[in-house]
């Protein structure tokens, strides 16, 4: 039903319908994902394989709720944020750190797809709900 999209396109949909966004332009939107893809493929090479060894874990735990590994995910982006440049803004920095660890999680354990996208879309609407909604208001 979900397309988990990194190219700036708008595709699918939302399962409660609109997140709350008024409506923005296309051409804006995009702009903002460029920037957010360029800051992405910055922050992948700060990743390390074994940070997403142990997301991969947790998420194949099928004991721990998605609220836990959201909780876990959580942590592990807090404690990469530290490695940051303090110059980058760091709600945005935290934002594409969750979508380059989905995307890694995704790249080493393709089946966890469902799971982890669920978990991250939970993630970032509980986190960074307002910001994303001020980012594309702007």
């Amino acid at each position: 039903d979900d397309e988990l999209q990194t190219d700036g396109n708008r595709s699918g949909h939302f399962r409660n319908g609109d997140v709350g966004l008024p409506p923005t332009n296309e051409e804006v939107l995009r702009i903002i994902a460029a920037q957010l893809a360029e800051i992405g493929d910055q922050l992948d090479k700060e990743i390390q394989e074994r940070v997403v060894n142990g997301l991969v874990q947790h998420f194949m735990n099928e004991n721990l709720s998605n609220e836990e590994i959201t909780r876990h995910m959580s942590r592990v982006v807090r404690e990469l944020i530290q490695a940051i440049p303090s110059d980058m803004e760091q709600e945005k920095a935290m934002l594409v750190l969750a979508m380059v660890l989905t995307k890694k999680i995704v790249n080493t354990v393709p089946f966890l797809l469902r799971r982890v996208f669920d978990t991250t879309v939970n993630y970032m609407n509980r986190q960074f709900h307002n910001y994303i909604v001020d980012m594309v208001s702007a």
